[in-house]
């Protein structure tokens, strides 16, 4: 998971939504109208000298919704010891979401295949009874895009499992058997996206470990925690698992091109934490796994359609930029509403004037006000933000 460019925006939210910053309106050519009006959902259309970072802001707030104790494996990324703890946290009863983005990174005195796996202790008094409500997990591979982009789309398509397991006091499971089973290479990523219950008190540890060891079994031997390194997202137990995302107004297409930037570490801040081995708060570099819920209203004055796209807007700011990949959940409007990859059509996008249709919207026949929905959580292996442009075009 690379630790994202957070440039400062020179046009932020706050900005304007208090008008302390002046714009002239974003315009797109007609050509370029009817070329996003001919392209397929969730592929790339080019839109020569349009895709800028200077677009105005759509003003929010971010409301913090009730949700699981959140705790990501991402720091080190690259577990370079053969066998290790590369995450150790308490979680408590309730629900729990687990992001796990870890890399066999042995190579000295040689490269070897290991076993990345999740595991959970019961610390409690009583039998813990764990299920699944969501899961998402990728064969390790090295296209990280791809591992990134499709473990999101997996989880938003996931449904809760009907199976219940107990853990005795003091016992050890895996938390996903897929993992147990993988063969992890050097340089495969292993990702891992959950949400779970838990009635006990437990531990949640990721490590590795040889292929012939059960992640259970080598718990009880490594003493082994490698500490955080500080260059990628973090590790820990995380604070905010969820946010609610509504625009200040009523966003009007002759209003011109706007966008909402979120997933920034300016406009909005990254999530603060806990991880028990080091002292201090953790912070999390690109609030990955938060779930972004998103809602903004709108209406069309002037009778024109809103099409959403994106770009990777930071390609020449970040060795690391060089692909954007993602999936999002959007609502109804000329394609159906549903899970979308972006791109669907390619690994990745790369820079301008590549952008990606997200959705087109119709306005209402008597010009009322509706609202659109978007869930969004930032992916893991692309750089940050994925700024949302909505661009009206004349549907007629």
């Amino acid at each position: 998971m690379k630790q994202p460019n957070w440039k400062p925006l020179l046009f932020t939210c706050t900005m304007a939504a208090i008008g302390l910053q002046a714009q002239a309106q974003q315009e797109l050519k007609p050509e370029l109208q009817q070329a996003i009006l001919k392209t397929r959902q969730g592929s790339i259309v080019e839109l020569p000298d349009f895709l800028t970072e200077k677009i105005q802001n759509i003003g929010y707030q971010k409301v913090v919704l009730p949700g699981p104790q959140h705790v990501i494996s991402d720091d080190p990324e690259y577990i370079r010891v053969p066998e290790a703890i590369a995450l150790q946290e308490p979680v408590q009863p309730g629900a729990v979401r687990l992001y796990v983005y870890n890399v066999n990174g042995v190579k000295e005195p040689a490269k070897i295949d290991r076993r990345i796996t999740a595991v959970i202790k019961n610390n409690g008094t009583a039998d813990m009874h764990i299920r699944m409500l969501k899961y998402s997990s990728q064969k390790p591979s090295t296209n990280y895009y791809q591992v990134g982009k499709q473990g999101l789309a997996d989880y938003f398509a996931s449904s809760p499992q009907n199976t219940i397991r107990t853990v005795k006091p003091g016992q050890v499971i895996a938390i996903d058997e897929k993992l147990e089973k993988y063969i992890t290479k050097y340089d495969e990523l292993v990702h891992g996206f959950y949400e779970f219950t838990i009635d006990q008190p437990g531990e949640i540890s990721i490590l590795q470990t040889d292929l012939n060891t059960s992640g259970p079994k080598a718990l009880s031997r490594i003493k082994t925690i490698v500490p955080p390194n500080g260059h990628n997202a973090g590790r820990g137990v995380f604070g905010v698992s969820n946010y609610r995302i509504i625009t200040d107004s009523v966003y009007d297409t002759k209003e011109g091109v706007k966008e909402i930037i979120v997933a920034d570490g300016d406009n909005d801040p990254w999530v603060s934490g806990k991880e028990k081995n080091t002292p201090g708060v953790a912070t999390l570099a690109g609030n990955y796994g938060v779930m972004y819920y998103i809602e903004m209203k709108w209406k069309s004055t002037d009778g024109k359609g809103l099409a959403l796209v994106t770009w990777n807007s930071r390609s020449g700011n970040n060795q690391w930029c060089g692909g954007m990949a993602n999936t999002m959940v959007v609502s109804d409007g000329k394609f159906k509403e549903g899970i979308i990859q972006l791109p669907s059509d390619r690994l990745v996008t790369k820079q301008a004037p590549e952008a990606i249709l997200i959705q087109v919207f119709k306005p209402a026949a008597n010009g009322e006000e509706q609202t659109i929905r978007l869930t969004y959580s930032p992916p893991g292996a692309s750089c940050l933000p994925t700024p949302l442009i909505f661009i009206p075009v004349d549907l007629k």
